[in-house]
């Protein structure tokens, strides 16, 4: 499954690479793409909306309304899922 943007070519492994490398990168740890982050503490909801404002950026989607919710930023997962629905990608 790839999409293409102007940063290049995303496909799930694309952007949970790059999802968990941002991670990575802020918590100083490597995460499983299933592990609950919130029940771990290693994200608040002060970090999720950093999250969301890397993944618009990173990705060119616009998170808003109900796309918000904590569960769609709750696994890497969660958020390649979401970052492929706004992009038009279906599964």
């Amino acid at each position: 499954m790839t999409i293409s943007s102007e940063q290049g070519s995303h496909t799930a492994e694309t952007v949970a690479r790059e999802v968990q490398q941002f991670l990575e990168q802020r918590t100083k740890q490597t995460w499983d793409p299933d592990t609950d982050l919130f029940s771990t503490g290693a994200v608040s909801s002060m970090f999720a909306m950093e999250l969301v404002v890397h993944l618009e950026s990173s990705f060119d989607v616009v998170i808003s309304g109900p796309d918000l919710a904590l569960d769609n930023f709750r696994t890497v997962n969660a958020m390649t899922a979401m970052v492929l629905r706004l992009r038009g990608v279906k599964p």
